[in-house]
């Protein structure tokens, strides 16, 4: 900056009209640009789905409602922008060895049994227990990566699997990503309005939608007496849905048959019946 300075200082010739031609002041004075999409990427909505603080489950979530979106025909993809704990190519078991590239340049996603294209830091380290000790700036390189440097081929819908709270990769994400809207991800407890709300103030700020509320772990159905129980307490999203006008999208139970899926890297067989008014508000809101 201080050469920069110097530098119109010392021209003869210039001044404010000149200044303001330069490209460093062009680029200053727009902001964060957005990320060029890959030559071989034809994605038509992205979707975020992303919560005030982290323990609620977002990539659950988020390959929940990409399951649901492929069952109903659609093509979808999953970019895990959860860069310092990637954990969808866990749940699908996939692996850095299938990753493949198209040049030195330009990276294939890996498709998921059932047809999910995805692109995840843990598909191109070869160890997954690597420990990932990045800056914000980094951080925001690989999202650019996943998003300029990844050929998606023909995409319906985008999900991006967000990092918890309000920092550098969503920012980056928001502002440098064409998001068409978001779904914010919360659990039932007295926290709910501030996980909604720090969410909710981002977007806002941001100007972008939000498509409505999940909640996870609503409730634990006994498997012997079909009782509903509320692990967590009663939920607090109605509440929050009236004072903020955001819909309620989903009410996700625990079931540790989810959880044996995911862990034996089986998410694929998913089964998933409880997202329907996520898929008919994004089939309505972000037709294709």
């Amino acid at each position: 900056m201080a050469q920069k300075d110097q530098d119109c200082q010392e021209a003869s010739s210039c001044s404010r009209s000149s200044c303001e031609g330069c490209p460093e002041h062009e680029k200053e004075a727009h902001g964060p640009q957005k990320f060029p999409q890959n030559p071989g990427s034809f994605v038509k909505h992205v979707i975020g789905v992303v919560s005030g603080k982290g323990g609620v489950g977002k990539s659950f979530v988020t390959a929940s409602l990409a399951n649901a979106l492929a069952k109903a025909g659609h093509r979808v993809g999953i970019l895990d922008a959860d860069i310092t704990g990637p954990s969808i190519p866990k749940m699908y078991g996939l692996t850095a060895d299938q990753t493949r590239a198209v040049d030195e340049h330009t990276l294939l996603p890996v498709t998921t049994a059932n047809g999910i294209k995805v692109m995840s830091l843990n598909l191109i380290i070869q160890d997954p227990e690597q420990a990932v000790i990045w800056r914000g700036p980094i951080l925001g390189q690989v999202i650019q990566q996943f998003w300029s440097d990844v050929a998606w081929g023909q995409l319906d819908y985008l999900l991006v699997d967000m990092p918890p709270g309000t920092g550098d990769v969503p920012l980056t994400v928001f502002q440098s990503l064409p998001v068409d809207g978001i779904f914010i991800v919360t659990s039932p407890q007295d926290l709910v309005r501030m996980i909604v709300a720090k969410a909710w103030n981002m977007a806002q700020m941001m100007k972008i939608p939000v498509l409505g509320m999940i909640e996870n772990y609503s409730y634990l159905k006994c498997p012997d007496c079909g009782k509903i129980i509320k692990v967590f307490g009663e939920s607090h999203i109605d509440e929050v849905s009236k004072s903020t006008g955001l819909e309620v999208c989903g009410n996700i139970p625990i079931n540790p048959d989810y959880a044996q899926l995911a862990d034996e890297g089986r998410f694929a067989e998913m089964d998933v019946d409880f997202l329907d008014g996520a898929l008919k508000k994004v089939e309505s809101t972000l037709t294709v």
